[in-house]
């Protein structure tokens, strides 16, 4: 089934239920009307603090030149002291040098000699003031009722309801009707939950739109969800027939298995997806023997590896193993290459991304090696580069909201990646970079394994960034969502060749296949792709041929 969430469900309790205990307190010491206007939810609460009077003094005369409030403990920020005294009081604060006085028994430094101003705590008292808090608005939730497809064919008997779950998180409050509408045809449930009878849809689905109406008196978020209900023209039920059923939405509240296709709008396959776009339960399922010439070098080149019977010591002279080499190194060599495959597989199952194309673009980025060797600057499994940790941190919203403030103040990452400067952008590309980079002088092959197995998680951040901005390229060349112009296999071919080759090339095929053809499928975009940008062509091949 085609369902994309950003949580699971029991986290999504466990939140609820924090908030309903937040709520509780805000509603003890609440003093002004709580409000749901066109800015959100709010109450205004009184908060108890303690209020620091700060004094800055000229070093001349001791006299008092500002008075700085503040509510923490230590000395005001800078930001304080200019908004409480000014610029120019401010600016000379801040050049002021150290002044020391020394003790009486040594011979004392007069103040008058000590030049600008200084801070001088003057006292501290308890105040109260009043905070607006923004609270939790309703939500409306996703699932079926009659059936619960089995991937990856979403096989269902019998066309199911589509049931929509409306959740109010204030106490004392309660969602009295569940509206919207299906195929542009309005619908409304007096409760707070909703069963809707689906029907037969195109083959591109069809759309349900709904929200939620509170006691509180306002409205949910509207939200949408894709269904696609399918007759499948087999008996695989004792009562024959059947249908094919999947559902795209953020509220859906089951198994998440597809990736990506949210933010497409995109469907796969009926019946299920293309071999390399799976994620099997086992991982020798995507277990590999390949004859790794590039692996095998680096493997001979740590000393991992015996070829004192080769006679060229089983290296070309461009690093790769020559056969003598690859033939000592193949016990080593299939061990090595699938030594990743559980940790691929827990992480496709986590993001979305499917295992299989994981373990492909692996094989084609780096042969299971992820120490630098080939190309400098390109690290990890993957090879992440500049431009890549560029595209994470900027289309890869959750991963940039995690990952900022490890590296920079919190503050400095809250107004997002653009508005970072040139400097503190290339500081977060850098430790991108570290957290693919594995190579490790004291490891006994030469590679941090730990640290490589950590890393497959960052990939797979980096193909959902991908996702999105092929998204964007393809609403930018063509004004409609991507799953209206292009196939669920070609936006992954599309994302692919994004990875590896960079936007520029993609977004000026996609563009020009638009503007000539009409249409967006791989078989026409590849192309359009520059001569610069032609060696994407057989890398995506490669990735997603079937065997």
């Amino acid at each position: 089934m085609l369902f994309f969430i950003q949580m699971e469900w029991d986290k999504r309790i466990i939140t609820v239920v924090s908030l309903t205990m937040l709520l509780l307190v805000v509603f003890v010491f609440q003093v002004g009307v709580v409000s749901a206007d066109e800015s959100g939810r709010t109450t205004t609460i009184i908060v108890q603090y303690t209020e620091y009077e700060w004094w800055l003094l000229s070093w001349s005369n001791n006299e008092v030149v500002c008075r700085i409030y503040a509510d923490h403990e230590g000395v005001p920020t800078a930001e304080e002291v200019f908004r409480d005294c000014g610029n120019k009081l401010g600016k000379l604060w801040q050049i002021t040098p150290s002044c020391e006085v020394t003790n009486e028994e040594s011979t004392p430094t007069p103040i008058t000699d000590c030049k600008g101003l200084y801070l001088y705590l003057a006292s501290s008292q308890p105040q109260e003031k009043e905070v607006i808090v923004e609270l939790p608005e309703p939500v409306v939730w996703v699932d079926l009722e009659g059936c619960t497809p089995t991937p990856p064919t979403n096989f269902c008997p019998e066309i199911p309801d589509l049931l929509l779950i409306g959740e109010e998180p204030l106490p004392n409050e309660d969602i009295v009707a569940i509206h919207g509408t299906y195929e542009g045809e309005p619908f409304v449930c007096p409760e707070q939950s909703c069963s809707l009878p689906l029907r037969a849809t195109p083959l591109l689905g069809s759309v349900v739109e709904f929200w939620a109406e509170s006691s509180y008196g306002d409205t949910s978020e509207k939200y949408t969800a894709h269904v696609r209900v399918i007759d499948t023209g087999v008996s695989e039920a004792p009562e024959g027939g059947g249908w094919y059923v999947d559902v795209i939405s953020t509220q859906w509240v089951g198994e998440p298995i597809a990736s990506c296709a949210r933010i497409w709008k995109s469907f796969p396959p009926i019946g299920g997806s293309p071999d390399w776009l799976t994620t099997p339960e086992r991982e020798e399922l995507i277990a590999t023997d390949e004859p790794y010439y590039y692996l095998a070098g680096r493997l001979i080149s740590q000393g991992l590896i015996d070829v004192s019977d080769c006679t060229s010591g089983g290296l070309l002279p461009n690093g790769y193993a020559d056969v003598c080499g690859l033939e000592k190194a193949r016990p080593i060599l299939d061990d090595w290459q699938n030594q990743f495959d559980q940790r691929i597989i827990e992480i496709a199952q986590e993001s979305g991304i499917p295992a299989q194309l994981m373990k492909n673009l692996f094989a084609q980025e780096s042969q299971f090696w992820p120490g630098v060797f080939r190309v400098r600057y390109e690290f990890g499994l993957g090879q992440v580069t500049d431009t890549g940790a560029d595209s994470v941190l900027l289309w890869n919203n959750p991963f940039y909201e995690q990952f900022c403030p490890l590296v920079l103040a919190e503050e400095t990452c809250d107004e997002g990646y653009l508005s970072l400067s040139d400097h503190e952008q290339s500081i977060l590309r850098g430790a991108v970079a570290l957290q693919a980079k594995t190579d490790c002088e004291e490891c006994p092959t030469g590679i941090d394994l730990t640290q490589t197995s950590f890393s497959v998680s960052l990939f797979a951040n980096m193909l959902m960034a991908n996702c999105a901005q092929i998204c964007q390229t393809i609403d930018n060349a063509t004004g409609e969502l991507a799953g209206d112009v292009s196939t669920y296999e070609d936006l992954w071919r599309f994302t692919v060749a994004n990875y590896h080759a960079g936007p520029g090339c993609v977004s000026y095929a996609i563009h020009q296949t638009w503007l000539n053809v009409g249409l967006l499928n791989w078989e026409q975009v590849q192309e359009y792709f520059t001569e610069p940008c032609k060696g994407v062509v057989p890398y995506v091949e490669k990735i997603t041929e079937i065997e």
